[in-house]
């Protein structure tokens, strides 16, 4: 630890110990040695000589004419403070006290020389403090560079693994799609010893015939549950005023295969399942007999895009589904239906319209599509209208009807992918209103930030299909509000 040799301070490192010099030993205010005025730096200080204290003549003493040669500015500047008499018998020799410390000579040439030596070591001191005080300043920078870089590379490696877990989380890894998520879990099952191996070998057979025919293998699918509301409706209406249903729409539950991703797949198989049933969509879905299942769908997926539909929903995804456990959602769904000529249109709720974060302008639009002027005092009206898809984040379902209740509430029907079949089945064998509470969605219930829906109206024309493919280019949606 450095020591001032002039003090006796402790100082850390070097740099304290210049600006220690600067500021306890350098900057003290030079005197002058004429007068009390104390200068704020020696160049004001030679000024104040030159006026105040003027040569008195060409003379100078004769003890120090010695140290009279040089610039008489320089002289005058390093004159002593004034003489001082030396002590002792029969001494009356002068001496010179340094302006700058309390060294005293005995001649003015000794103390014009010691005195040089004071301004040049300020010269060198007040160098040397800079240069370590520049020296300071771009170490602080250097080091403040390394750090901005290192938070840098931190920022860019947490930006990566979060999009990993985003990746992974919508499934457009590298992780395999529905057939390997399917086998894994089967193989997990045995695993565990809920799952003998012979019905591992049987299952794992079927679904690699479904998958080669592209057929769903129908082992998630319930139906007859849009009749058997039809049936309790009539039978137990108790407080709701009307009803209106769907056509009859089979409910498709996640399998092994989709578990945590499929809920969009599984949804457009109910929304097809009921368009299948109507003969006004027999010329569109000609070529559709079966309902195909989830790596068929995304297939389907990839040829819209291919024909030019939602290009940047197609980016987003890679212009890749097949073999991915990707999520998809209203637009996917509203690319696939419009590229199978089917006039659809997608609906953005896409903030709150009631109190409590609520949307019941999306109620009342699901009343308006489903009811008409036609339907005279019946309480439970079955329609030709299909099913609905209902988006929001993280989940997909599917709405099947719309209650309105004797207070004027409404309330949704719908079905959730997520539940399974042996739920579903429930309403089947008896008339429960405790089995209805799976379906019914009030108001209070639906407070996600954003909906969207997807609804099907009728047939598009190969000219429409085209000039919708070239709308898609910049995908719009009607928003409400």
């Amino acid at each position: 630890m450095p020591l001032c040799e002039l003090c006796g301070q402790a100082l850390r490192t070097e740099p304290e110990m210049r600006r220690h010099l600067q500021r306890a030993h350098l900057e003290r205010e030079p005197r002058c040695p004429l007068c009390p005025f104390a200068a704020p730096g020696y160049e004001e200080l030679r000024d104040h000589v030159d006026s105040a204290h003027p040569e008195p003549g060409p003379a100078v003493p004769s003890h120090c004419s010695s140290g009279a040669s040089g610039p008489q500015l320089e002289a005058r500047v390093r004159a002593p403070r004034g003489p001082l008499l030396g002590a002792g018998p029969g001494s009356g020799r002068q001496l010179y006290e340094c302006p700058m410390c309390d060294l005293v000579c005995a001649n003015c040439q000794i103390l014009q020389e010691h005195v040089d030596l004071h301004l040049k070591e300020q010269s060198f001191s007040e160098v040397d403090i800079n240069v370590g005080e520049l020296s300071d300043l771009e170490l602080a920078r250097q080091l403040q560079k390394e750090e901005d870089k290192q938070q840098g590379l931190e920022e860019a490696r947490r930006e990566r693994e979060e999009f990993q877990k985003l990746q992974k989380q919508y499934g457009v890894d590298s992780s395999g799609g529905y057939k390997q998520q399917s086998l894994k879990r089967m193989e997990r099952e045995v695993a565990r010893g809920r799952m003998q191996p012979s019905e591992y070998h049987k299952r794992k057979a079927d679904l690699m015939e479904s998958l080669a025919f592209g057929v769903d293998d129908g082992k998630t699918k319930t139906s007859g549950i849009i009749e058997a509301l039809c049936r309790y409706y009539h039978n137990e209406i108790k407080d709701v005023r009307r009803v209106w249903l769907s056509t009859g729409v089979d409910h498709f539950h996640s399998s092994l295969g989709d578990r945590g991703w499929g809920c969009g797949y599984r949804n457009f198989q109910m929304l097809l399942s009921s368009l299948l049933r109507n003969d006004l969509y027999n010329d569109c879905l000609k070529d559709i007999t079966v309902i195909p299942c989830i790596p068929k769908i995304q297939s389907m997926i990839e040829d819209a895009w291919k024909e030019g539909f939602d290009p940047q929903g197609a980016s987003h995804f890679s212009n890749r589904l097949h073999g991915t456990k990707a999520w998809i959602g209203a637009c996917e769904i509203h690319c696939l239906l419009t590229s199978l000529r089917l006039k659809c249109q997608i609906i953005d709720f896409h903030k709150p319209t009631g109190p409590l974060g609520t949307h019941p302008r999306l109620f009342e639009w699901v009343l308006t599509y489903y009811s008409s002027n036609k339907e005279g005092g019946t309480k439970v009206v079955c329609t030709p209208k299909p099913p609905i898809y209902m988006q929001h984040q993280g989940h997909s379902r599917t709405i099947v009807g719309i209650e309105e209740r004797k207070n004027r509430t409404l309330c949704l029907l719908v079905f959730d992918p997520g539940c399974p079949s042996q739920e579903m089945q429930k309403l089947l064998k008896q008339s429960s209103d405790t089995s209805l509470k799976l379906f019914r969605k009030f108001v209070s219930s639906l407070k996600d930030k954003q909906y969207q829906i997807v609804a099907v109206e009728g047939v598009l024309s190969s000219e429409e299909k085209v000039a919708r493919c070239h709308a898609s280019q910049i995908f719009t949606a009607e928003r409400i509000p």
